[in-house]
């Protein structure tokens, strides 16, 4: 291939062998799981540092097992629980131990409420005992045992309970809960969305305290959906969801004793109004409780240490930002009280070091790059284990550095997306590590060195299988636009020839902080654009301003403006690719999901001079329609901010469509409700624009089950063929 300028490849060659397969990738085995990859279910180290556990599935028994491993050796040790010996269960498929590992939760029943809340039928399970008790007769959430392994407790309809596993007694620690007015110890819609936490519970160390966020969501707005089913009336699912600058739920921090019965609501000494409690966490000490608590702006993060006691509340860190303040897990409570945190305020995602007063020790990692995942701290070592984009930023490495910020380690030695599991003891780490040309393979390192020791599992037979079909080298580059040296990928037809025009297919997410150029095996997507390749189209990703990994400025530039800067790299990306003697410019179509979709449309609409074509699934359409904690994180109110909201949203943007559209979305959407869609297809229809709209009855915002995504992807395949495709030779 002939470089250009702007396009310096740091692609990876599968081999070449691979361009002389002409099996054709289809859509059937796409979404028939034929590519599925194979990992390591539920994987936990066990206290004794020497030994993991998985959770697999004995097919001559027809048992589920959790197996235990050696690290050393990775034989298997023994088969600690198995459902075969279970008289009272078929099966399971997840479980979690105590911290003592004497008992295990196992989870035989499950069902969905939002995307990761879930009711289910749980059964608590003695090693030594081998007895079994069950949870509850009623389906529950989030259940929880206490450190000391004696206790349980739950949510059940909005409240909470607490079983004693000796006695069997079971204690109700709420009583005011409701559906869609009072909730306790379990997140609303928007908390579970977009702080990604379900369980707002937290046992204290010592097992007899529970600290609880209480959710009255009386004076949050209702949204309903109507629920078609298979009965000849349809029914209505109604959930309180605040959308920009509505109401959010009152929320209120308790701490429960259960030795006296008692229930004290935390009240902070700084006054607070209209704020979110996004993570609590019991520190080391039995009556030290922290949690942190943020305004509605979400620039401005504050954590509390509180003493349950004597309830009295030291403010031990104060974070603020001009644009907002990334909430992570990332709090790490050390054993002399101090404790390890990760933030932005230099300008990149690094790891801090501070007093139990909350004083700075010092700044544990620095550069001008980030830290993306915090594995833990080795007391013995004084070593700190971490995730970072030192290598790159679409690659991911595994270092290890010294809790004074000296003697940095890089312990993975292979470029792509490596991430850790370690032992309890940090003796050792499972490497998960994946590339754009190489499925997940697991294999065993030493901590101290990042040496290998020996390889776990992997994907070969998925790789040899790829290689019989005819498929393309995936290039990074980077492309400057607007001024910026984006990231971008590239998949070609395998026979390409750069004497030809191809038409251009582009797909992008866009949102805040995300990444989609990324060197690692991305899955069904991924052979979807290698079947398109097949087609005859060049198909390319491009990350622009607001994504991630490369800096607080680049992602937070779009501030207070979501869809403009993200929309213009776009359109200018296409514009320059168009200019390529191997691209059609009159044949350039794009697509997405989701935010993704919210900027296909406005892609289309307002680069209409550039884009032929455009695909929007699950599309936000304007930002007054999405949630409080999302939306206002990067536009603040509407109120506050009228032209941000409307200036930037597809639906104000109708008039200027001249392409080829197609919108599709699930009627059971809760996350971005089918009135986004609606309210877009009225506004095109008064417009008097033509365009093609697809709805799946009842599915949600992944849009899945039975055929659908096989459905789904012919119908995007056939809109593509049609508006792109007819000049394909």
């Amino acid at each position: 291939m002939k470089l250009r300028p702007f396009v310096a490849i740091i692609g990876f060659l599968i081999t070449s062998s691979i361009y002389c397969q002409n099996k054709q990738i289809t859509l059937e085995e796409i979404w028939s799981g034929a590519f599925r990859t194979e990992g390591m279910q539920a994987l936990h180290s066990m206290k004794n540092g020497k030994q993991y556990s998985v959770l697999n599935f004995n097919r001559q028994t027809n048992a589920s097992t959790i197996d235990i491993y050696d690290y050393k050796t990775l034989e298997k040790v023994k088969t600690l629980v198995t459902s075969a010996d279970i008289a009272e269960i078929q099966g399971f498929f997840d479980y979690k131990f105590s911290n003592d590992e004497s008992k295990v939760i196992l989870t035989t029943k499950e069902m969905p409420v939002y995307r990761r809340s879930r009711l289910g039928e749980y059964y608590v399970y003695d090693i030594k005992d081998k007895k079994l008790t069950k949870v509850s007769e009623d389906w529950v959430q989030e259940p929880t045992l206490s450190p000391d392994g004696t206790k349980i407790a739950y949510g059940f309809e909005n409240n909470l309970y607490v079983k004693d596993l000796n006695s069997g007694e079971i204690q109700q620690l709420t009583f005011d809960g409701e559906k869609n007015k009072i909730i306790n110890g379990i997140t609303d819609w928007v908390y579970e969305e977009e702080f990604s936490f379900v369980r707002a519970f937290d046992w204290n160390k010592a097992s007899d305290k529970i600290a609880f966020i209480r959710f009255d969501e009386s004076e949050v707005p209702e949204f309903s959906m109507d629920v078609f089913g298979s009965d000849l009336y349809q029914t209505q699912h109604v959930f309180k969801y605040p959308k920009a600058g509505e109401a959010n739920s009152k929320i209120s921090l308790h701490v429960y004793d259960l030795n006296t019965s008692t229930n004290k609501e935390v009240k902070p000494s700084k006054a607070y109004n209209d704020f979110y409690i996004p993570r609590i966490k019991w520190t080391n000490k039995d009556n030290v409780l922290s949690a942190q608590y943020m305004n509605r702006h979400q620039n401005e993060l504050d954590l509390w240490f509180i003493d349950t006691n004597t309830m009295n509340y030291d403010l031990v860190l104060e974070e603020k930002d001009k644009a907002y303040v990334d909430v992570t897990f990332n709090l790490t409570f050390l054993k002399d009280s101090s404790f390890i945190w990760t933030s932005e305020k230099d300008g990149y995602n690094h790891i801090y070091h501070y007093s139990e007063e909350g004083k700075l020790i010092n700044q544990v990692t620095n550069g001008n790059w980030e830290v993306t995942d915090y594995y833990g701290f080795n007391q013995k070592e004084n070593t700190i284990y971490y995730q970072s984009v030192e290598n790159g930023s679409i690659n991911r490495d595994v270092y290890s550095i010294k809790l004074n910020g000296k003697t940095k380690k890089r312990l993975t030695k292979i470029d792509g997306t490596n991430s850790a599991a370690f032992s309890a003891d940090f003796t050792y780490f499972i490497n998960t590590h994946s590339s754009a040309t190489t499925p997940p393979k697991y294999t065993l390192h030493s901590s101290k060195t990042g040496k290998l020791v020996k390889g776990i599992k992997n994907n070969n037979k998925l790789a040899e299988k790829v290689e019989g079909y005819k498929t393309s080298k995936k290039e990074f580059s980077t492309i400057n636009v607007n001024g910026n040296d984006l990231n971008m990928w590239m998949i070609k037809p395998a026979n390409f020839d750069e004497n030809k025009a191809y038409p251009l297919f582009m797909y992008q997410y866009s949102g805040p902080g995300s990444q989609q150029v990324a060197n690692r095996w991305n899955g069904a997507n991924d052979y979807w654009y290698q079947m398109l390749a097949q087609k005859g189209y060049v198909v390319v990703c491009i990350d622009g301003r607001g994504t991630g990994f490369k800096g607080a400025n680049f992602k937070k530039v779009t501030q207070n403006e979501l869809g403009k800067y993200e929309v213009e790299d776009q359109i200018a990306a296409a514009k320059k690719l168009g200019a390529l003697p191997y691209i059609d410019e009159s044949r350039i179509g794009i697509w997405g999901w989701s935010y993704g979709g919210f900027m296909s449309s406005n892609a289309l609409f307002k680069g209409n001079d550039v884009f032929k074509m455009a695909i929007a699934v699950a599309p936000v359409t304007s930002w007054r329609f999405y949630d409080s904690i999302y939306t206002e994180r990067y536009m603040t109110t509407p109120n506050e901010n009228p032209s941000g909201y409307d200036e930037n949203s597809p639906i104000n943007h109708v008039d200027k469509l001249k392409g080829d559209f197609l919108l599709i979305h699930g009627s059971g959407d809760d996350n971005v409700h089918l009135q986004n869609t609606m309210r877009m297809v009225e506004a095109l229809v008064q417009a008097n624009k033509q365009f093609e709209w697809m709805i799946y009855p009842d599915k949600n915002h992944g849009i899945y089950g039975g055929n659908t995504r096989l459905h789904l992807y012919k119908k995007m395949t056939k809109f593509i063929d049609v508006n792109l495709g007819d000049k394909i030779n």
